[in-house]
């Protein structure tokens, strides 16, 4: 049974989780850490276009930002669905746990599952987006 007065507050909770965590690894990770060119040539030694870096980058921090926001919740949360199951893609040769040399699919398809039940619990409480629906 789904309790009506808690389910808003563990939807917010999943939801900034989720849109810090993109934010942070769009802007830090990618932009800091390995750089817009290092992170272009990682695209591109996977046989993917530089452009799909870029849209990466911009998809996290403007799918996060939504996120933390409450702000098309829904929309957010399934449109980063591609994003997690290409980083999933991206980590499978390595194996399941993410402490693997390369890091491995656990933690990206964990995210994935959980951009799921955000994508199906909506907003939630606080959220810039409209008022807050029980699960």
């Amino acid at each position: 049974m789904i309790d009506s007065r808690t389910a808003p507050y563990g939807a917010l909770v999943l939801r900034t989780a989720l849109g810090v965590m993109f934010i942070v690894h769009s802007v830090y990770l990618k932009l800091v850490v390995f750089t817009l060119p290092g992170t272009v040539k990682f695209f591109e030694s996977l046989g993917l276009p530089s452009v799909a870096a870029h849209a990466t980058i911009a998809a996290e921090a403007l799918g996060g930002l939504m996120l933390v926001l409450g702000v098309k919740t829904r929309w957010a949360a399934a449109a980063l669905l591609p994003v997690l199951l290409g980083a999933t893609w991206v980590h499978w040769k390595n194996g399941w746990l993410f402490t693997n040399a390369g890091g491995g699919w656990e933690y990206p398809l964990f995210l994935a599952a959980a951009a799921v039940v955000q994508a199906l619990l909506g907003d939630g409480a606080l959220a810039a987006g409209g008022r807050p629906r029980a699960a």
